[in-house]
C-alpha cells in the first residue's frame, strides 16, 4: 500500500500514518510517499500515485486546517479513518540559542507557539514552510536558523534540541484523517484489519444551504436532534462564491449504514443545495495512541 503523507521524514503526518497503519493495516510492506504540502497529498491520490493519504484536519490550539477542508470539498475523496497525535514541539538548531535569527516551521506550528515566540524570540524572523520536517531540513543549513518540529525530527536531521515542549498549551493534539479516492473506498476498507465491532463509528458530511432563509441551519440541526444523533463537530467555511456564503462541515456519531442515520441524511439532503458524504469510519481510540 502506498501512503501519501505531508512532509519529509520525521513529520507529524508520518507519525500519524504509522500510528494508523499499526492498528488498521495487516500487511507490512507499506510505502510512505512524502509530499511537500497538503495539496500534493490530494494530487497524488487523484493521479493514482498513492492508495491513501494522511492529512491534518484540526488542532486543539489553532483549530482547523483550512486547505484540508477546502480539498475535502473539491476533490473526489472519502475519509476511511482518523487518528490523533500528541504534538510536542521543540526548537531545533545546529547553533546555540543566542545565535538564532530565523525560525522556520509550518504555519500551524508557528501559531501553536505564538506566545513562546513573542516572549523568547521577539526579534527573530519567522518563516513558513510546507511542513515541520521541511523546516528541520532547512535549519541544517545555517547555525542562525532554528526549526519548530518534533523531537524525532532532531534525530533524523542531526539537530540539537535547544528547547523542548515550547507549544503555548500543555495539551496539544492534532486530528489527522485518512483519505482515499471515492472509487476505491469499498475495496480499501475491505483490505483493512477486521474492525472492532465495539468501537463506535463517526460520519462526516459537508452541507451547502444554497439559499439563505430564516431557520435554514436550525432545520438541519433539528433533524439530528429529532433522531437523537450526537454531533461531535460543526464548522462553517466560506463557499468562495460571495461574502457571507458558507458551507458547513459536520461530524456526528453513527454509521451511514444505520437506519436512523440514513433517515436523517435523507431528510437533510432534500432541504439543502448540496450534501457531500465524506464517509463513515471508526472513531480514534486514545488507548492506541503511540507515545
Amino acid at each position: 500500500m502506498r501512503i501519501g503523507v505531508l512532509g519529509l521524514k520525521g513529520s507529524y503526518s508520518e507519525k500519524a500514518a504509522k500510528q494508523w497503519i499499526a492498528k488498521n493495516v495487516a500487511e507490512n510492506d507499506n510505502v510512505l510517499e512524502h509530499c511537500s504540502d497538503i495539496q500534493d497529498v490530494f494530487s497524488m491520490l487523484e493521479n493514482k500515485e498513492c492508495d491513501i493519504g494522511v492529512v491534518p484536519l484540526e488542532n486543539s490550539i489553532e483549530g482547523s486546517v483550512g486547505v484540508t477542508l477546502d480539498l475535502l470539498l473539491e476533490k473526489d475523496v472519502n475519509i476511511i479513518g482518523e487518528t490523533i497525535v500528541t504534538i510536542k514541539h521543540c526548537l531545533l538548531s545546529k547553533g546555540k540559542e543566542e545565535d538564532i535569527k530565523v525560525i522556520l516551521s509550518h504555519p500551524q506550528a508557528l501559531g501553536q507557539c505564538r506566545n513562546f515566540l513573542k516572549m523568547t524570540f521577539p526579534l527573530a524572523e519567522l518563516r513558513t514552510t510546507g511542513s515541520t520536517s521541511h523546516a528541520a531540513k532547512l535549519a541544517t543549513e545555517f547555525e542562525e536558523m532554528a526549526a519548530i518540529a518534533s523531537p524525532e525530527t532532531a534525530d533524523v536531521y542531526k539537530l540539537d534540541i535547544l528547547m523542548p515542549d515550547i507549544q503555548d498549551r500543555k495539551h496539544n493534539h492534532t486530528r489527522f484523517v485518512v483519505i482515499t479516492r471515492s472509487e476505491t473506498t469499498e475495496n480499501m476498507v475491505k483490505s483493512l484489519k477486521q474492525a472492532d465491532s465495539s468501537s463506535p463509528y463517526k460520519t462526516s458530511i459537508i452541507v451547502y444551504l444554497d439559499r439563505d432563509r430564516p431557520g435554514a441551519l436550525y432545520s438541519i440541526l433539528g433533524e439530528f436532534a429529532k433522531h437523537n444523533i450526537n454531533l461531535t463537530r460543526i464548522e462553517s467555511r466560506p463557499s468562495k462564491k460571495v461574502l457571507g456564503d458558507y458551507v458547513f462541515y459536520i461530524d456526528f456519531e453513527g454509521n451511514i449504514s444505520d437506519d436512523i442515520i440514513k433517515d436523517a441524511i435523507y431528510n437533510i439532503e432534500s432541504s439543502v443545495g448540496m450534501l457531500k458524504m465524506l464517509g463513515s469510519y471508526q472513531e480514534f481510540d486514545s488507548t492506541c495512541e503511540s507515545n
